[in-house]
């Protein structure tokens, strides 16, 4: 089986994640890069999330920008990206198109956990796995820089004590490990 794991996933650092009432979405700011695969249902289900948009960014037409790369970490090998919105009220001051303004909270997660879904149903690979990335061997890793801590769009936060990185992000890490046919981390 292959490891899906960098070996820094198995240390422990002195790292929390951050709170949506502290960063307020701070890591929507440049939008998504989304798998052709979860396009598809995401705009299979556009009446159900637009229901949870305001109404000038309800038209799903407008959810992606039409800019597409290949990427061979998705299912398809491609992905496209989500549309960025002025956002003035928002850190650095645009947002992805599915970020909602009075609660910070991602539309398409809101939208499967009101028909009782798995909150990340729709949300895009790249948003679950955010802050953790992928290293040059598709491996899940976090990116070695003192900014992670310190930086206020950042999604972690200095911990007085150190944490095991598998326990601050054990949830994204057992959903991430099944995204890839259901093969464990190891």
């Amino acid at each position: 089986m292959k490891t899906r794991l960098n070996p820094r996933m198995h240390r422990s650092e002195p790292l929390r994640r951050c709170r949506l009432e502290e960063c307020r979405a701070a890591c929507c700011l440049h939008g998504a890069w989304v798998d052709q695969v979860e396009v598809r249902d995401i705009l299979a289900e556009a009446d159900l999330i637009a229901m949870y948009l305001p109404s000038d960014q309800a038209n799903p037409q407008d959810w992606f920008d039409g800019r597409q790369e290949p990427d061979t970490f998705t299912l398809s090998g491609w992905v496209e990206h989500t549309t960025v919105i002025p956002a003035p009220e928002h850190y650095g001051e645009t947002a992805c198109i599915f970020l909602r303004q009075d609660d910070h909270k991602c539309a398409l997660q809101v939208a499967a956990t009101k028909v009782g879904w798995h909150k990340w149903r729709f949300k895009p690979f790249y948003c679950i796995l955010h802050p953790l990335d992928l290293d040059e061997e598709g491996r899940i890793t976090l990116d070695e820089t003192e900014l992670l801590a310190v930086e206020p769009g950042s999604c972690l936060r200095p911990a007085a004590e150190l944490i095991p990185l598998r326990e601050t992000f054990a949830e994204e890490l057992e959903y991430l490990c099944k995204y890839w046919r259901h093969e464990e981390c190891e």
